[in-house]
């Protein structure tokens, strides 16, 4: 298209506007993530850019980023663009959905051995922003601002022979600040290998079950049975993290007794939010294709109940919510002036506490 454009010598000011017409599995909402590369692509071009703040939940049918300029300039980005925009929300409204059905319970990102690793930092920042309480990338570090987290491996377990010896080399090499967490179900039945940890490692802190399917049976009794063995003996501060194959299912059927979560491919392999690019506005005159609604639009915010409206730009005016009466006020900010970022981003831990307040707010 762009050799075309360029041939002809044309070079029309458009409006393009990114938004969704449905999300995963009929979710109600999404969390918007991937905006900080994406200013990052388009910078220097001279372009002005609309967005919603980095974290922000949106609906199905809204702009969460508009572009102003010659559409020559910078036809060619489209699919980076949304390559950036697409995964990101869905790995962010992923971990958003996890931690919101977890509550207080500790979810903690392992998807990154599922990926290719020159996109580990990117799966894990967009996991941290949408609500989870720790990641497994080290080279996610730089970008997060937080340090990386993880237990001991099976590996480690049967390279040393025994899980005593294991345990207690880790305790003793691994750093004060890492919590000894001890991985429970490598040889014997998970309860017993739990005594074994509690009764050997004295600043044990949790221990972790990552039993396999084919050995599981009925995996919430297999975390009630540690539960009454530790605490019987006087192990009730001792922590019970679970991992290996948990999506929101078991999440839901284990939070009330397991204290934490390791979640892997569910986070890392999370359905991507199928963003489109659309014309909206030529020279100023609205344009769309079929199934697309023509002209600019803007989005009104309820801050109480986060409801929103999409109005036509051009007839913006003072709304209240039909939800709770209070007003409502448009969320889109200019991030971009004449290639130029003019916004601060900020940082992966500020937009994390964004999500997470608004999470409270939300229902699955």
């Amino acid at each position: 298209m762009k050799k075309i454009l360029e041939e002809k010598g044309i070079n029309k000011k458009v409006v393009a506007e990114v938004s969704a017409k449905s999300l995963p599995n009929n979710y109600k909402w999404a969390i918007f993530a991937g905006l900080e590369e994406a200013l990052k692509l388009l910078e220097g071009i001279d372009v002005d850019v609309y967005a919603l703040p980095e974290g922000s939940v949106f609906y199905p049918d809204e702009p969460v980023l508009i572009i102003e300029g010659n559409y020559k300039d910078f036809c060619i980005y489209e699919t980076a663009l949304l390559g950036f925009l697409c995964q990101a929300s869905g790995i962010a409204t992923k971990a958003a959905r996890l931690k919101k059905l977890a509550g207080d319970k500790k979810v903690l990102s392992f998807g990154v051995r599922r990926m290719h690793p020159a996109i580990s930092p990117m799966i894990d920042r967009a996991a941290y922003i949408g609500g989870v309480d720790g990641f497994s990338c080290y080279l996610a570090e730089k970008y997060i601002g937080e340090k990386a987290i993880g237990t001991m491996p099976h590996a480690l377990i049967l390279v040393l022979g025994d899980q005593v010896t294991a345990w207690k080399s880790f305790d003793e090499v691994i750093e004060k600040d890492v919590p000894r967490i001890a991985l429970i179900d490598t040889f014997y039945d998970e309860k017993f290998e739990a005594i074994m940890a509690a009764e050997n490692i004295r600043s044990l802190y949790g221990v972790r079950l990552d039993t396999p399917s084919s050995r599981r049976g009925n995996f919430r009794k297999i975390v009630e049975e540690v539960r009454w063995e530790l605490d019987i003996r006087g192990y009730k501060d001792v922590k019970i993290f679970v991992s290996g194959g948990i999506d929101e299912r078991e999440v839901m059927e284990l939070k009330d007794i397991a204290d934490g979560f390791g979640i892997g491919t569910a986070i890392s392999n999370a359905a991507t939010i199928d963003f489109s690019l659309d014309i909206v506005e030529v020279e100023g005159k609205p344009i769309a294709k079929r199934g697309k609604k023509s002209g600019r639009k803007t989005i009104y915010r309820c801050m109480n109940c986060l409801r929103d409206r999409v109005v036509y730009y051009k007839e913006r005016n003072g709304y209240r919510c039909e939800n709770c009466g209070k007003d409502m006020r448009e969320i889109l900010e200019k991030y971009i002036e004449s290639g130029k970022i003019i916004k601060r981003m900020p940082s992966a831990k500020e937009i994390r506490e964004y999500v997470l307040n608004q999470l409270n707010k939300l229902e699955i």
